[in-house]
């Protein structure tokens, strides 16, 4: 099911992108008041267009994009915002281009945690060795512990709706130059 990436679709979408990563920014959530508007619009722009097969196709892109980040988001990687978003990158771009977008977004999404993490140097070394010890006790004991310690550490917030935004722009831009990414993989 493959949708067509016009004009309006890219502008509308860079839009909503922008506002979403505003918003995370600065709140440190994505509204229902962007997201599902937007899921809307997306739906009802592919019917007029496509008829029932740009309905299905964008209905099909919506679910799945939202599926692609429902295990991150319930073990308490993302937020629901970030799902949402990325259902709306379904919606608008379909299943297709989706499954190219999610890649890339994987992919910046990896490199940004690995940065965040970079920089927040004292939570992380306090992270794995607190995992590695939790782990190693787990191996000898068979029971998982608790570890509290006099030096607890904030964990550095992920603002994820960065690499979805520069993700999908990856991927438009493969599409605008039509490369084929699955050649390179």
């Amino acid at each position: 099911m493959n949708l067509t990436v016009d004009t309006f679709s890219v502008i509308f979408l860079t839009i909503v992108l922008g506002i979403a990563t505003i918003t995370d920014l600065r709140v440190h959530k994505i509204p229902n008041l962007l997201t599902f508007p937007a899921m809307a619009v997306a739906l009802i722009y592919h019917c007029a267009n496509r008829g029932l097969y740009g309905f299905s196709a964008s209905a099909i892109g919506l679910v799945l994009g939202m599926a692609i980040f429902v295990i991150p988001y319930v073990m308490g990687g993302m937020g629901a915002g970030d799902a949402k978003l990325m259902g709306v990158v379904g919606a608008i771009l379909g299943p297709e281009k989706l499954v190219v977008s999610s890649l890339f977004v994987a992919i910046c999404g990896g490199i940004y945690a690995l940065f965040i993490f970079s920089l927040n140097y004292k939570y992380t070394k306090y992270f794995i060795n607190k995992t590695v010890f939790t782990i190693k006790h787990y191996i000898l004991t068979r029971k998982i512990i608790k570890i509290s310690s006099e030096y607890e550490y904030k964990k550095p917030e992920l603002y994820y709706a960065i690499p979805i935004v520069v993700g999908t722009l990856f991927a438009l831009l493969t599409y605008h130059f039509e490369l084929n990414v699955f050649y390179f993989i």
